[in-house]
């Protein structure tokens, strides 16, 4: 993709069905005519038909013998997911994307999707409903469900992508043939799971404004595909908790800056701050009740997990596998010194609130500055690593 050539480049446009013979022929004619009219890039469309049986299949075949850039792949099981893989995985073209073939997602933002990715600024990019700048008509239990659904995502996964399910993505090929292998779901999950695996490994994701107007001939079952979308975020969750998550990416893995200091010390210093504001709220509830001690055992305890992901997630940024026992090991001699140090340090106070708070929060905040700079010299180790390895 080296010098961008419009005529160089080829983008193919992948439309998953299954049983759309009412609406294909005529979503395809306007595909062809935006692409036509007002798409620099050379492309091809690929009706992926998975498993339809109400006669989609021979429209599809008669458009691909109609016009040569135009193709129909034929699936036997059905499923989203494995309509889009199989078109995806089969690509010989320089960016892959997917539509669905209600064009509810405005054909205006396909160039906006594709370019990051000519560019090689990115390596996927996705409408998104949910950014600023988009423009929805939806129904409000629709909207309602897509935004849990969404910020369930960023709460369990910390992701900074914020519309998983929106029906129009592309990709650098050369990238998502390497991640495809990794995806285990074939239906609706499809998508979250691919973006999930893509950020867990550093990857760039790009997010386009959207114009999006709801199909109300939808067929989606949202009953269904919504538990299916929870058993999915269930499983991706205790994948990556088992360090099951990383794909071998080659030269396509994205570097890290050599020195984030400033952000990565302000970013860890407000997490610290709230969950020392937590552990001291705890701590003065629960003093009286069970005594000082116990008080800070509880406090100090019940934010550790909470800020150890937090930082892992922001501060540092980490997502990958490697690495983790040893990332893991650390916080818990350093939580278990601090502990001890912290219950010495208030059992020596006489009894005294203010004094005890003061002793508190000093060792906890010196117990986050040694925390820092070991989780930080442990990071930094493990990105030299391959830069050795390869040199």
């Amino acid at each position: 993709m080296t010098g961008h050539n419009a005529d160089a480049i080829l983008v193919d446009i992948a439309i998953p069905v299954f049983n759309e013979k009412r609406v294909l022929a005529e979503s395809v004619a306007r595909l062809v005519d935006h692409l036509e009219t007002s798409f620099p890039f050379r492309w091809r469309i690929v009706i992926a038909d998975n498993a339809s049986t109400d006669g989609t299949g021979d429209i599809a075949a008669g458009l691909a013998a109609a016009d040569e850039r135009i193709s129909h792949l034929r699936l036997t099981e059905q499923g989203k997911g494995r309509a889009i893989r199989a078109a995806w995985s089969a690509s010989d073209a320089d960016v892959v994307a997917y539509t669905d073939v209600d064009l509810s997602t405005g054909l205006t933002g396909l160039l906006p999707l594709v370019a990051p990715l000519i560019s090689r600024h990115s390596d996927i990019s996705i409408g998104s409903r949910l950014s600023s700048g988009s423009v929805v008509a939806r129904a409000p239990k629709r909207e309602l469900i897509s935004m849990g659904y969404n910020l369930l995502l960023r709460v369990l996964f910390a992701v900074r992508f914020r519309d998983a399910q929106c029906g129009f993505k592309a990709a650098r090929t050369d990238v998502i043939q390497m991640v495809l292998p990794a995806v285990v779901d074939e239906t609706w999950f499809f998508d979250a799971e691919l973006l999930l695996l893509a950020e867990h490994n550093g990857l760039r994701i790009h997010e386009v404004p959207v114009d999006w107007i709801d199909d109300p001939d939808s067929r989606v079952d949202v009953r269904t595909t919504a538990m299916g979308d929870l058993r999915g975020i269930w499983r991706m969750f205790w994948r990556f908790a088992r360090g099951r998550g990383d794909i071998e990416l080659g030269d396509q893995r994205r570097v890290p800056l050599d020195e984030d200091f400033g952000r990565q010390t302000v970013t860890f210093a407000l997490i610290g701050s709230v969950a020392t504001l937590v552990s001291t709220a705890i701590f003065l509830l629960l003093r009286d009740p069970i005594g000082a001690v116990w008080a800070n055992i509880v406090g100090f305890t019940a934010t550790v997990a909470g800020n150890s992901w937090a930082n892992r997630r922001w501060t540092f940024r980490t997502r990958r596998d490697s690495g983790r026992w040893r990332r893991r090991l650390a916080t818990i001699v350093i939580f278990a010194l601090s502990l001890v140090a912290s219950s010495l340090a208030v059992a020596s106070v006489d009894g005294d609130l203010w004094r005890e708070v003061l002793v508190l929060v000093t060792v906890w905040t010196a117990a986050a500055a040694i925390r820092f700079l070991s989780l930080r010299t442990l990071l930094r180790r493990q990105q030299a690593a391959p830069s050795a390895k390869s040199a």
